[in-house]
């Protein structure tokens, strides 16, 4: 009885965190995947273990560009441990502000949404840990604040239970190009 209970107020509260994406449809800037995406970025971030210590710093650098009407992502990871991460993206625009999103240590489909300045994504991540893979899932969030830095907050979780948070900060290396 213990652990149905436990399970049911886990659910019921990580409901009450859930705004849809449509919340943000009339927040400026618009965000346009493509627009932001294109050209050389730079992010920085922070992973947070559920207890919020800090538990790794990171760096990535990002090529964007497209290749017919998908969008490819090209991040390369350096993490305060020394260790360096590669994984690129194929985006695929499938109407109405929708995409889903594949890369190598990425589990099936990510799908996501654009709304305003903001796009809702969601994945499972196939995360090694001390040489043990982990598939936990991810409930991104990204927000434009303008033409050139987007902020990305991220929350991963395991079996239905956060295990930690992820907060981005992308800026572009070169220039928004021209809509």
């Amino acid at each position: 009885m213990r652990p149905l209970l436990l399970s049911v107020v886990v659910l019921l509260l990580s409901a009450c965190g859930n705004v849809p994406v449509e919340h943000y449809r009339d927040e400026t800037p618009r965000l346009d995947l493509p627009h932001f995406f294109t050209g050389q970025l730079q992010a920085s971030g922070i992973f947070q273990k559920r207890s919020g210590e800090v538990a790794k710093r990171f760096r990535v650098d990002i090529n964007g560009h497209m290749q017919g009407p998908n969008l490819i992502l090209d991040e390369r990871f350096v993490y305060s441990d020394g260790t360096r991460q590669q994984r690129t993206w194929t985006l695929v625009p499938t109407g109405n502000g929708h995409w889903q999103g594949t890369a190598g240590d990425v589990i099936g489909v990510a799908e996501g949404q654009v709304s305003g300045n903001t796009l809702h994504w969601k994945y499972t991540l196939d995360l090694e840990v001390d040489g043990t893979r982990h598939p936990v899932q991810l409930d991104d969030w990204m927000f434009l604040m303008d033409d050139n830095t987007l902020v990305n907050r991220s929350y991963m979780s395991k079996f239905g239970v956060e295990v930690g948070q992820i907060s981005l900060f992308f800026t572009r290396a070169t220039a928004a190009p021209a809509r």
